[in-house]
């Protein structure tokens, strides 16, 4: 019998913390509810766990939640960090459709998943690499399934993400536990790997966060009422002259007080990819 193929991708760090996707999470099964339904039998993949298979038990506690019949994979290059995941399966009891297995962005799974959740795995990657990536893995979705890709900081504070689905980008996301936000632009630290080299003078993802400082600054007088009422009031703000989506599930208040704000990709797409 030939050997297996090498699993396509690099090992990351590995750093990972409990609830350090929590606001990604609760993002997913609020606006993607329909993705997680979209299958009579959807599966979700965690690409690239790291260290601790924590964050894929979070994440099928979390979206089980709202698609009880859901199946996740946690995928990782690592065959110690699948042997961590599978020894914590043991140890915890009977969980029905969670499974680990090694792999990288070939997706080693039985069908195509409704959810590729893929956080903190791009960063090391050059941007023409991390574009391909967004087209490997948005390629092996099912067809009406979505890749949600991103960066957090260690402790899950601070956080963008973008989705995805066969069509290529949709949205961005932007989110902050803003009680120790200085100010939005700080979060160009967790820009994508394919925008974080553009946050420059006369790229539209500089002018957005630009714009955002501004609005945050005259916001301040909001100040007084907490620090979400600053943040609903800047987000209110720079909706008056970008096209922040303003309505559910994406948009409205109920998600800016959650300091999160989501806009289409096309406000944010660099001029030459």
């Amino acid at each position: 019998m030939p050997p297996a193929p090498k699993p396509r991708g690099e090992a990351t760090r590995g750093t990972t913390a409990p609830n350090r996707l929590r606001r990604i999470d609760r993002w997913i099964a609020a606006t993607q509810a329909g993705a997680l339904r979209s299958d009579a039998r959807p599966l979700a993949v965690d690409l690239g766990y790291g260290a601790s298979p924590v964050t894929t038990f979070e994440l099928y506690s979390r979206l089980r939640a709202v698609s009880p019949r859901l199946e996740v994979a946690g995928i990782e290059i690592e065959p110690a960090r699948v042997a961590a995941g599978l020894a914590l399966l043991d140890a915890t009891g009977p969980h029905e459709g969670l499974t680990f297995r090694r792999g990288g962005f070939e997706l080693p799974v039985p069908r195509p998943p409704v959810l590729v959740r893929a956080l903190n795995v791009l960063r090391q990657y050059d941007e023409p690499a991390a574009w391909d990536a967004w087209d490997d893995l948005r390629e092996r979705l099912a067809p009406a399934g979505v890749l949600v890709e991103g960066t957090c900081d260690e402790i899950g504070r601070r956080a963008v993400w973008v989705t995805l689905t066969k069509d290529g980008p949709q949205t961005i996301t932007f989110a902050a536990h803003v009680r120790t936000l200085e100010r939005p632009s700080v979060l160009a630290e967790r820009l994508p790997k394919t925008l974080i080299h553009r946050n420059v003078q006369g790229e539209p993802i500089h002018e957005v966060l630009t714009a955002f400082d501004r609005c945050w600054a005259t916001a301040a007088p909001h100040s007084a009422f907490g620090p979400r009422a600053r943040w609903v009031e800047a987000v209110s703000l720079l909706a008056r002259t970008h096209p922040v989506l303003a309505r559910p599930p994406y948009g409205g208040r109920n998600r800016w007080r959650l300091g999160e704000v989501t806009l289409p990709w096309s406000a944010v797409a660099p001029y030459s990819r």
